[in-house]
């Protein structure tokens, strides 16, 4: 044992801490130099984690709020902000960085997503058809012919196809299946056109279903290009993507809807089990042709050899081609009329009630929250186009009334207010136009004032015509698309059709629409419906929505 004195102790006082060790003892409390060097590195280290956290979320800030696609994101941006306490700190530091790292993956998809829609618009866009399918069969042959895994739906038509897809899809969801869904244009979001069981496509599953066809869809382009002929067009790409998604997934089925006709439509390399075939009326007549039955000689192209065809209501022209096609390739025809129909309907609180004959059963007082009689001749075609697909069966009642309970139909007669009600519809053809006008007879409105642009090629006059008996005045506006037609040329179109008094000129969306109303409600008397319908374009639809969503604060 050491013979210091700091280790012996005396009765008569405290002995302390020896004088000559203090010293080293004090040193030794004294911090070193890389001590002092440690804890300023460990400091400097915090600032700048703290530096990096706030520009982090700035940065993903501002990702998020740049979003090629749809604009920013509400719920992301909540996310953003509520991560913080209102001192800056975290709550909970993992959650922090769990929810930021969440939150900024979903921004860079959304940006991944925008990058890919703009390089496929790049190419021909969807409206100028290619008429041949050898692009999108070759493609599909390198994959090995996924669309053939899986049992499908063709939709084709003029106006319908795509109410009628989304009617279908909820059918056979509430069956049990495993869905996929191809429908076009879209009305917010080009995931859209692809939905699983109902819901658009992740932004993580279209992103992996373009880079996995890309490789070959390069492949066929090249090819293509070496023989003089044209790259895969907008359409195509996306054709070949739903269909390689849907056996990826894996889908029970699939409802395919027809880009544009259906002979050379890219979809046609689909061999639907059941063929559904809408009203077909005069549209796109620069690659369809002039005349309603050159455009039903097209149409009825997606009629294929053993195929349970579903046909609505048709003129007795175009009834007449379709069943010598059917005919001529071994088809069955099930014709609105004949093999089923609309038996009653009567409007209700937010649509309407409807009973259907289909060639297995009768289903009655079957709820529809969707407004217009055509859209219960929809809900016909689409309810026995599902019977033929499961079997030729009738379908239990509760799941009818399920599915069509939850049916929506984005863009179509879509009530997007309620005082003053306005009403968006995509309505692009006097077709179309006619359906608008059925409705606002239906809905009994006693006032309507019109919002209207459309695309170049539209039959304008006529689409105009079909609803000035029921519109007391039309504004007209400009919609933001290379194809939209010019406001000048539109507003003469209007001023010829209804006079220079009832038509007024406002460029802006939103300023036209919020005008409408003002005007509307000024006309209302007590106790009278009125409304305000936009309609002319899907791409003026899907514009008119996504305003009054944000002012609505959605």
């Amino acid at each position: 044992m050491s013979d210091h004195p700091a280790f012996f102790s005396s009765d008569e006082e405290p002995s302390g801490i020896p004088a000559d060790l203090l010293p080293y003892l004090e040193a030794a409390d004294e911090p070193s130099e890389a001590d002092r060097q440690a804890e300023q590195a460990r400091q400097e280290a915090e600032e700048a984690a703290d530096r990096a956290d706030r520009e982090r979320a700035e940065a993903l800030r501002a990702l998020v709020e740049n979003s090629l696609l749809l604009g920013p994101d509400p719920s992301i941006l909540a996310e953003i902000e509520s991560d913080e306490d209102e001192d800056g700190t975290p709550s909970d530091e993992e959650d922090h960085e769990r929810m930021l790292d969440d939150a900024q993956q979903a921004a860079q998809e959304r940006a991944e997503v925008a990058r890919i829609y703009e390089s496929i618009v790049a190419r021909a866009p969807e409206h100028k058809v290619q008429p041949s399918l050898e692009r999108v069969r070759s493609v599909m042959d390198i994959l090995g012919d996924p669309h053939t895994s899986y049992p499908s739906v063709h939709i084709t038509g003029t106006n319908g196809k795509t109410t009628t897809a989304r009617m279908m899809d909820a059918l056979l969801g509430a069956l049990g299946l495993r869905t996929g869904r191809f429908t076009s244009p879209h009305l917010l979001d080009v995931r859209e056109r692809i939905c699983l069981d109902g819901e658009p496509i992740s932004h993580r599953a279209f992103i992996d279903a373009y880079h996995d066809v890309q490789p070959y869809i390069d492949m066929v382009d090249h090819s293509s290009i070496e023989q003089g002929g044209p790259t895969l067009s907008f359409f195509e790409v996306f054709t070949v993507m739903a269909l390689a998604a849907f056996a990826d997934y894996p889908v029970d089925a699939a409802v395919v809807e027809v880009g544009m006709g259906g002979t050379w439509d890219s979809t046609n390399v689909v061999d639907g089990q059941v063929g559904v075939i809408m009203p077909i009326d005069v549209d796109h007549q620069k690659w369809l042709g002039n005349t309603v039955t050159d455009i039903a000689h097209e149409k009825a192209g997606i009629i294929k050899p053993g195929q349970i065809t579903v046909v609505a209501h048709q003129r007795d022209e175009v009834l007449e081609i379709l069943r010598e096609r059917a005919d001529q390739v071994g088809a069955r025809l099930l014709a609105e009329g004949t093999d089923f129909e609309v038996v009653a309907r009567e409007r209700a609180v937010g649509g309407q009630l409807m009973s259907l004959r289909t060639p297995h059963a009768m289903y009655t007082d079957i709820f529809l929250p969707l407004h217009g009689e055509h859209q219960a001749h929809n809900a016909a075609a689409a309810l026995t186009g599902v019977e033929a697909f499961i079997g030729e069966r009738a379908l239990d009642a509760q799941v009818v009334e399920q599915a069509f309970g939850a049916v929506t139909s984005p863009g179509r007669l879509q009530v997007v207010r309620r005082s003053p009600m306005i009403i968006v519809d995509g309505a692009h053809n006097p077709a179309g136009a006619r359906t608008v006008r059925a409705a606002i007879e239906d809905l009994g409105l006693a006032h309507v004032v019109g919002v209207f642009a459309a695309m170049s090629d539209k039959d304008v006059d006529t689409m105009l015509g079909e609803v000035e008996p029921v519109m007391d005045e039309l504004i007209v506006t400009q919609m933001d698309s290379v194809r939209a037609m010019e406001l000048d040329d539109v507003q003469a179109i209007a001023e010829d059709v209804f006079d220079d008094t009832r038509v007024s000129r406002i460029p802006d969306i939103a300023e036209a629409v919020a005008e409408a109303a003002t005007r509307v409600e000024t006309r209302a008397e007590p106790g009278e419906n009125v409304a305000v319908i936009v309609f002319g374009s899907i791409v003026l639809a899907g514009q008119a929505t996504q305003i009054i969503s944000q002012a609505n604060g959605r």
